[in-house]
């Protein structure tokens, strides 16, 4: 009986350890801190973005700056569900979910076109991985500089018919958005030059 509870209180102990590594870093605006953060399979986020970086192209605070502002660095980041009646927690507006908020129908051409079957968006080098990917994409299709963070975004957020048809040009929220998220970058830049390590 004794051995039965030991090994219990041993197995919730290291759920609960794992857990407890897996949780979104404290200080998101700060790249060196994220850095730090290790996720529940004990990866090194920082080699993770660098190696999106150099298959891609994309650089490193670029990546970060849209991981950050599309999930704050949560794994299993979703958006709200929507209210039947004003109240009762109902479906919600996408399919987005994971550090890089990545839909379905998209994160399945992903998985696709890198061969990558065992991806998952609650993995951190894997998102930013799709996030470098999806980039790439960008810049190809559309002539996007890779270091562009603001179009990057609008791309990004927008979808790339939408952002082929201009449809964030009417969107002043999207385009604050974009804004955010290149100031965000810049600020990662210049962190990431003090960064330890």
């Amino acid at each position: 009986m004794f051995a039965y509870k030991f090994s219990r209180v041993l197995a919730i102990s290291a759920v609960l350890a794992l857990s407890a590594c897996a949780t979104a870093p404290r200080h998101i605006n700060d790249v060196c801190a994220v850095f730090d953060q290790r996720d529940g399979w004990f990866n090194d986020w920082r080699s993770g973005a660098e190696r999106a970086e150099q298959k891609y192209g994309i650089p490193v605070p670029v990546l970060m700056a849209t991981v950050r502002k599309e999930s704050g660095f949560k794994a299993n980041a979703k958006p709200p569900r929507t209210k039947l009646f004003g109240f009762i927690p109902w479906k919600r507006p996408s399919s987005a979910t994971g550090f890089s908020q990545a839909l379905d129908g998209t994160w399945a051409q992903y998985k696709r076109e890198t061969g990558n079957w065992s991806a998952r968006r609650t993995n951190f080098a894997d998102a930013v991985d799709f996030v470098g990917w999806y980039h790439s994409k960008t810049a190809e299709k559309y002539g996007v500089a890779r270091n562009d963070t603001y179009n990057l975004y609008l791309a990004y957020y927008s979808g790339w018919s939408g952002y082929g048809r201009g449809n964030w040009k009417n969107n002043a929220s999207l385009r604050r958005y974009a804004r955010e998220t290149d100031d965000m970058a810049k600020r990662y830049a210049a962190q990431m030059r003090q960064c330890s390590g």
